[in-house]
């Protein structure tokens, strides 16, 4: 699940690993005590009830994905709207048995995703060390703009998987919201870069795009508004995504082998 992280999406188990081995960065999952965000405007601080960002990730990266209890922090962007009219479900190019391109030495933990024959995307996730696989089905959308390729996924769509909370400082609270994360995709290598929430929450403050800022000593919650057109011209016009990727490989293995080299691995801890 520390794949899915990356997209902002963690599983309680996933998170934690993800935690322990750096890898949890994707979604927003950054430490904000020296953020330069100001703490006035539209920026609220205060100590918040719950921790609700509670995915980034997953996936995920996740894709998604929320949630840094393990680091003290939690970073966040949402969007009220999908990425444009165009939304696909399925990139072809995605399909296969995804690994990242530099797993800590000595990791045993299962960080990978699966897209099948029929392009549906899987998180492989491990309840517990040495149990078999499970393949958690996600609905990805997937965005194609001129050269740039994106992820669009609803929090509605990971229900049954993670516990997300609302939007925070919105209201009457949206039915749904949305993360978007950049990829690109060259051969076997995939590419992936989350959303800069510092970035946005200054944009949001210079009045060039409009949203909520949500912020605390250690947290950063960021809810951009706008229509699906909105939504694209904000991508094409500013430069929204961080520009260290989180790289993954495509693996020769199956999802049988691969599950099969991980348990023998954790047995011989």
């Amino acid at each position: 699940m520390k794949v899915f992280a990356r997209l902002g999406i963690p599983s309680s188990v996933g998170l934690r690993r993800a935690a322990k081995s750096g890898v949890a960065a994707f979604a927003g999952l950054r430490r904000v005590a020296r953020s330069e965000i100001p703490s006035f405007g539209v920026v609220r601080r205060g100590n918040a009830s719950t921790l609700r960002c509670t995915w980034r990730l997953i996936p995920t990266y996740g894709l998604l994905f929320l949630a840094a209890l393990a680091l003290g922090g939690c970073v966040e962007t949402r969007f009220e709207s999908p990425l444009g009219d165009n939304i696909e479900s399925c990139d072809v190019a995605w399909k296969g048995l995804w690994l990242p391109e530099e797993a800590p030495k000595g990791d045993t933990d299962a960080s990978a995703f699966f897209v099948d024959h029929e392009c549906r995307f899987h998180v492989l996730d491990q309840p517990e060390r040495g149990a078999p696989l499970k393949q958690i089905h996600i609905p990805l959308n997937f965005v194609h703009d001129g050269s740039n390729d994106y992820i669009v996924v609803s929090d509605a769509q990971l229900k049954g998987l993670v516990k997300l909370g609302p939007p925070f400082a919105v209201d009457p609270r949206p039915e749904k919201s949305f993360f978007f994360a950049r990829y690109a995709l060259r051969g076997d290598r995939l590419d992936l870069y989350d959303v800069d929430s510092e970035r946005v929450a200054k944009l949001i403050l210079d009045a060039k795009i409009e949203g909520t800022i949500s912020k605390t000593s250690t947290e950063l919650h960021v809810y951009v508004r706008g229509n699906r057109g909105q939504m694209l011209e904000i991508v094409r016009a500013h430069a929204i995504f961080g520009s260290k990727p989180f790289s993954l490989r495509r693996s020769e293995q199956s999802v049988e082998a691969y599950e099969k080299a991980l348990i023998a691995r954790q047995r011989k801890e």
